[in-house]
């Protein structure tokens, strides 16, 4: 009994911790106004992290990247690639990417958590500590 016991723990840990991936689609809540903006498939390329937007909500205040340099210069943002680079840290999170804020055009390092069906993502310049966070939820 106590080996069955054992055995079903077991599945449920290893149950609780594959669920804890980032991979998915993820509704982003914008941190200044609280509204729902977009939603976000995060995908694996090349062993990294990326983000797409593949919906925006009606609360979308930008739809092309106006402020944007170089290729992605007054491109549309659904379908546009705004994380990448991320790779899974031992701690289980995820850092040393990037993330575009399409509504300044500005590019910052990125790192995000996954706790339970939320996303902590995290922008900044330089240190972590001269950034804002977000809080996406899965869809």
């Amino acid at each position: 009994m106590n080996k069955y016991i054992f055995a079903l723990i077991l599945v449920t840990v290893a149950m609780i911790s594959f669920g804890q991936s980032p991979i998915g689609v993820w509704k982003n809540v914008d941190d200044t106004d609280g509204k729902e903006k977009s939603h976000i498939q995060i995908y694996e390329s090349n062993g990294k992290l990326r983000g797409k937007v593949i919906k925006l909500l009606p609360a979308a205040t930008t739809t092309h990247c106006k402020s944007c340099s170089g290729a992605n210069k007054g491109k549309p943002i659904l379908n546009m690639d705004i994380l990448w680079g991320m790779e899974k840290q031992s701690d289980g999170s995820y850092d040393d990417g990037e993330i575009l804020d399409p509504a300044n055009g500005k590019i910052y390092s990125c790192s995000f958590q996954v706790k339970g069906n939320k996303l902590v993502v995290r922008g900044y310049m330089g240190i972590s500590l001269l950034g804002r966070s977000q809080t996406w939820y899965k869809l």
